[in-house]
């Protein structure tokens, strides 16, 4: 593997900066909580760091609606804090990977300051300004320059009474969106990229960067595909999503930022509605734009019409949806890998099973489902403890803009309250947005004022101190996983082939690589479960000897013995 394909064998651990751990008592966790915490992480043995933002901010959208991109939020700390962090973290052999939001802005950065200000100003078309739909007045019911609907509710226009325009924001009205094709916007947005670079960090994960170039004209439609005006809200994705000049930008960004450097800086792409043929272009090596993607392929299989529409995963549809991108994958590009992030619910509460007796075992199940595949796998903060959802009483328990805006207007458009609520429990961001369950002492060792967000109170059972001190425990399951991925060349760089795509409980699959075989067997119920050479054919030319590691306490006394409930095993040989 040459140097600049370090991240193939490398793990990424994510970490939601207000909810990881508080040192100054305010209840929100801060950049000198995360060096706290570094020889923890060291343990666990990941490689690289991601952030998500810590930028100055006001906090519409817990950070991701940035005012200053090269200045730290003094909730978080200092720019000399970061600087701590960045020298702290590489003298343990973690990389910094900092979280890049240019898709839009803070209304409050003094970029949308100045634009607002008048339609002459200089900076006016840093953003998307648009008069009324033709024949409307400024303010009436359909006078948005198109019909889209914003991702967190509503039109995705809001009027400026000041000049009397609209301006584009796909998020909250406070992220207004940066118009990408001014040559300006560009060249500001590199040069801070480079200042971050030269402070030390080792690269971005960018968020929603695949929406970055629009068509911003046309009205969006129905499902059904039929035009919509006026005041009915429909689709704009179709003119945003991978838009005509997105490789443009991102292979200019590379050349712009990253080449000519010493080191190679890890690069991945957040792209909602990426398909795999569009991932093959942006992650190939030769087309120099990002390393890896984010897609939401795998995480949107439990939802129905809506995100917010949500039923049983079918386990045949997951399988389906990984081996397609592993096999699309395989010659060019490069997989990321991962079950939770700060905005999908916890992955043991939605994909495992988050009841006492089986909690620890799917846990483990699923970091070695995940970890075995091919590609860079994530672990979201807590997910190394097996942190669960979060018990929501109640509408008022709710702290994130998507999940307050969603309940309010569906229940304004007389959806049922308690319906509304159950989809809430389920898929809220909130979930994952919990704070960090470092012990049994109060408020779970993550701060000792008050908490920006409710503690789940199962945490005298789920905490880092537990975890640590017991060698059963998921944490150092996926120590084991992180470290046989250093040890076993077949777990970064072997052939994926996935077995029994069609069995409804069993996900099996095997990675080959010079010489070296690798078999995943993994049972996703609670229920015993037979496996033979039907399902896995060859299946008796393996052996218990080959168990390499196993989720539960006690080896399986023979290969094809039963699966117990939420057990996994992988097993090596040689040819």
């Amino acid at each position: 593997m040459t140097d600049d394909q370090w991240f193939r064998e490398a793990v990424v651990y994510q970490i939601y900066p207000r909810s990881f751990q508080d040192t100054d008592g305010d209840g929100i966790g801060d950049v000198p909580g995360i060096i706290d915490r570094l020889d923890y992480l060291h343990t666990l043995g990941i490689d690289v760091l991601w952030l998500s933002p810590i930028y100055r901010s006001p906090q519409d959208d817990n950070g991701y609606d940035i005012s200053d991109y090269e200045d730290v939020d003094p909730t978080f700390g200092s720019l000399a804090d970061v600087d701590r962090l960045i020298e702290q973290a590489h003298a343990r052999g973690i990389r910094i990977v900092m979280d890049l939001v240019v898709n839009h802005t803070s209304d409050e950065h003094p970029w949308f300051v100045e634009s607002r200000s008048s339609k002459d100003n200089p900076k006016r078309d840093w953003y998307w300004w648009r008069p009324p739909r033709h024949g409307h007045e400024a303010g009436a019911p359909g006078a948005e320059p198109t019909n889209w609907q914003s991702f967190f509710s509503g039109p995705a226009w809001e009027l400026d009474e000041a000049t009397g325009e609209y301006y584009l924001h796909l998020f909250t009205r406070k992220q207004p969106d940066l118009n990408w094709e001014n040559p300006d916007v560009r060249a500001a947005v590199y040069a801070m990229m480079r200042w971050w670079l030269d402070r030390g960090v080792d690269g971005f994960r960018m968020d929603v960067i695949n929406m970055i170039s629009k068509r911003v004209g046309p009205d969006g439609s129905l499902a059904d595909g039929r035009p919509i005006a006026g005041t009915v809200l429909g689709d704009g994705t179709p003119q945003f999503i991978c838009g005509p000049l997105i490789h443009e930008f991102l292979q200019e960004m590379h050349r712009e930022v990253f080449e000519g450097r010493p080191q190679k800086y890890l690069t991945v792409g957040e792209m909602p509605m990426v398909t795999v043929d569009e991932a093959v272009l942006f992650t190939d090596p030769a087309r120099h734009e990002v390393d890896m993607v984010f897609q939401f392929e795998h995480v949107d299989l439990d939802h129905g019409e809506h995100k917010w529409d949500r039923k049983p995963l079918d386990l045949r549809d997951l399988k389906a949806s990984f081996a397609r991108w592993q096999e699309g994958l395989a010659d060019v590009g490069w997989n990321s890998l991962y079950w939770n992030n700060h905005d999908q619910p916890r992955a043991v509460s939605r994909f495992g099973s988050d009841a006492p007796e089986h909690r620890v075992a799917s846990a483990k199940l699923l970091g070695t489902v995940l970890h075995l595949h091919r590609g860079t796998p994530y672990v979201y903060q807590g997910e190394e403890l097996g942190m669960t959802n979060m018990p929501f009483a109640g509408p008022e328990d709710f702290q994130d803009v998507e999940s307050v805006n969603y309940y309010r207007t569906a229940v304004e458009a007389g959806a049922d309250p308690e319906w509304v609520l159950h989809n809430l429990r389920l898929g809220s961001r909130d979930n994952a947005r919990s704070p960090m369950q470092w012990d049994a002492s109060n408020q779970a060792g993550f701060t000792t004022g008050t908490p920006w967000a409710r503690v789940n109170p199962n945490y005298p059972e789920i905490n880092a101190e537990a975890a640590v001190a017991d060698d059963g425990s998921v944490f150092h399951h996926y120590r084991r996983l992180i470290a046989l991925r250093r040890s076993e060349p077949a777990v970064a760089h072997g052939h994926f082939t996935m077995l029994a795509p069609e069995h409804p409980t069993l996900y099996a699959f095997t990675r080959t690589f010079e010489g070296t075989e690798l078999l995943v067997l993994a049972n996703f119920s609670a229920d015993d479960l037979t496996v033979t050479g039907e399902d896995v054919p060859g299946l008796d030319g393996w052996s218990a000897a080959d168990l390499v590691l196993g989720n539960l306490a006690d080896d399986p006394s023979s290969v094809v013995a039963p699966l117990r409930a939420w057990e996994a095993r992988i097993l090596r040989r040689t040819t």
